[in-house]
């Protein structure tokens, strides 16, 4: 008898049981570098420069704000840093009119202007804090003015026209001055910071720190940074906030070696080898601002302007003045809070 369609049957349920061989998956092909000289240069490199040229017509804001007993050398410190007079003292506020019953907080603006760049920048001080008997709850007034700045802002940002560019008076980064005791942080130190550290960017300084042998100067340091970390209080740069390993590498050394700076400030210009330097004139000769081998001033002064500026301005943009600005919306049920214009139109209606 013929066999043919029997074998057939059976090839019929082997090719049944014989699953079908996969596809590979296809690879996505690699993005190839285009040759420009093939096809001719583009132009695609000017972006930076026509984001400077926009940067460079609108300028920058930078707030800083100082906080620490009188004293402690602050309106020096920061006319150091710009080397420019724009602290209180240079600004006519006479500090003898009257002793503050709390802390008494003062913004003063200026524009700098430095190789064609321009930049508002406004010096908040706070003349008073911890210098009462009773420094009980003495940091609430500045906690108060930052969260205003930021409620500012947020009014300004939920109107309906508001305006092409916010101005912006948040507080981008704070001063706090230590007093060179060599011995623990003082409780209102810790306290100060504990309150603080969550709405503002703060950078710790051992003021005067020429009264320090170099020993207790290391010695103070980690006792200062050894202190924070029990407290568990964050100052700037704040670990959760670096956003690639190069960013984590720079910052943990600053924040293993360099915090707190222990600095120097001095606006007084004094003859060294034939040279003009600002410094502090000593008995035993004299102190040099920007002398790494003196003091820290020139690591601060190339943190807070040279390299970290702009992302201090960022974290108070996406981090803090977010937190604020959620936790605002949150307790309003999800609604803007009211602009004044608004409120003025609802009461209008009524």
């Amino acid at each position: 008898p013929y066999a043919g369609p029997v074998e057939s049957k059976n090839e019929a349920a082997m090719s049944e049981l014989v699953p079908e061989p996969r596809q590979k998956p296809v690879v996505p092909m690699k993005p190839m570098g285009i040759n420009t000289n093939l096809l001719g240069y583009i132009g695609i490199d000017t972006i930076i420069e026509q984001m400077r040229k926009k940067t460079m017509k609108t300028g920058f804001d930078f707030n800083i704000m100082v906080v620490g007993q009188s004293g402690l050398g602050k309106s020096t410190l920061v006319n150091t840093l710009f080397k420019s007079q724009v602290s209180r003292k240079s600004s006519g506020w006479n500090r003898e009119e009257k002793i503050p019953k709390t802390v008494e907080i003062k913004a003063i603006g200026h524009v700098i202007e430095e190789g064609g760049v321009k930049m508002k920048l406004t010096v908040i001080d706070t003349p008073g804090f911890g210098d009462q008997i009773n420094n009980e709850n003495c940091w609430e007034p500045i906690e108060k003015y930052i969260n205003e700045q930021y409620e500012k802002f947020l009014k300004e940002e939920v109107n309906i026209a508001r305006k092409k560019r916010i101005p912006d008076t948040r507080v981008h980064c704070c001063l706090y001055f230590i007093s060179p005791t060599g011995h623990s942080l003082r409780p209102l130190d810790l306290e100060f910071m504990k309150h603080l550290s969550k709405v503002v960017n703060i950078i710790p300084v051992i003021a005067k720190a020429d009264t320090m042998t170099l020993e207790e100067k290391t010695e103070f340091k980690q006792r200062v940074r050894k202190e924070l970390e029990v407290n568990g209080i964050e100052f700037y740069p704040q670990k959760e906030f670096d956003e690639d390993l190069e960013d984590k590498t720079e910052n943990d050394k600053i924040r293993q070696e360099s915090m707190p700076f222990a600095v120097v400030g001095s606006d007084k210009e004094y003859q060294v080898n034939g040279k003009r330097v600002l410094g502090r004139k000593t008995p035993w000769g004299i102190i040099e601002v920007e002398n790494l081998t003196h003091c820290e001033f020139a690591l601060l002064r190339d943190f807070v302007i040279r390299t970290h500026l702009q992302d201090l301005k960022e974290v108070t943009h996406n981090i803090h003045y977010e937190t604020y600005r959620a936790k605002r919306l949150n307790d309003n049920g999800g609604l803007p809070p009211m602009t004044v214009e608004t409120e003025e139109n609802h009461e209008s209606n009524l």
